[in-house]
């Protein structure tokens, strides 16, 4: 039998942003655009996640997936909680290996993913959005709020990419 990504439910943005502080607003909204990757993802063969079908890009939706992990991980668990996980796919040769899906692992790679994020929301749990910290690439200081402002907008903008490559995988839309 042939792996297919898991399906997700996926709902309208979070309506109970409206009325919620900032910290569960922001959180509400990365959770979101977690889910919209994810949902991007579903039901498609290991095969069609590592398709790359916007040329010249080198953009797969398992590409993204792998990216969000590492980016997820560098920046809350790496530069703000101030662990050493070692990257992912990545090599300080090589800061795009992640996109290289050819030798991946869809079902595992899937699974780093939602592993990454548990662990970001343990790391993240109880903290402040006005705690800051000393970015160890830039040596400035930083709010783990801008942080979550950063996610959101990377997010926001890789799954434009992913509405782009699952039309062009099986044609179907939605955001």
């Amino acid at each position: 039998m042939t792996w297919t990504a898991p399906q997700i439910t996926h709902g309208p943005a979070p309506i109970e942003a409206l009325t919620s502080d900032e910290p569960a607003n922001a959180e509400a909204w990365l959770d979101h655009h977690r889910r919209t990757l994810l949902w991007k993802c579903a039901g498609l063969t290991a095969e069609q996640l590592k398709r790359r079908c916007i040329e010249p890009s080198d953009l797969s939706l398992l590409g993204l997936v792998r990216h969000m992990a590492e980016v997820e991980r560098d920046w809350f668990r790496h530069r703000f909680a101030g662990e050493t996980p070692g990257y992912l796919y990545v090599t300080d040769e090589d800061l795009n290996a992640e996109f290289d899906v050819a030798p991946a692992d869809a079902e595992a790679d899937l699974d780093t993913y939602l592993c990454e994020i548990e662990l970001v929301r343990r790391a993240m749990s109880g903290r402040s959005l006005d705690e800051t910290f000393l970015d160890p690439r830039r040596g400035v200081e930083m709010s783990l709020r801008w942080v979550y402002t950063l996610m959101i907008q990377e997010y926001a903008r890789h799954n434009g990419h992913a509405d782009l490559l699952r039309e062009r995988i099986d044609g179907a839309t939605g955001h």
